[in-house]
């Protein structure tokens, strides 16, 4: 593996798991009032754009990233369109 995809699959695990704590504490408490409907709409469009991004070039470490991120962003909007 090359240092710049080691580098990229680094970056991609830190930011990725981030967001557990933010999707874990949502599902026990359903308390949705802290999260903005509209930054968590357009950050769920942007990683979805990111992901089409990774596959164009064939960028893995972004690819699996993003599909992760994608899944738990989506998540959370599920659950602030749900618990409002």
């Amino acid at each position: 593996m090359q240092t710049v995809d080691l580098i990229g699959y680094l970056a991609a695990t830190l930011t990725t798991a981030s967001f557990i704590p933010q999707v874990v504490q949502t599902f026990k408490t359903r308390d949705v009032s802290g999260i903005s409907l509209l930054m968590y709409s357009a950050f769920t469009i942007g990683i979805g754009l990111w992901l089409v991004y990774g596959l164009l070039i064939s960028a893995w470490p972004i690819v699996i990233a993003n599909c992760i991120t994608l899944s738990l962003a989506v998540t959370i909007l599920t659950m602030k369109l749900r618990y409002q």
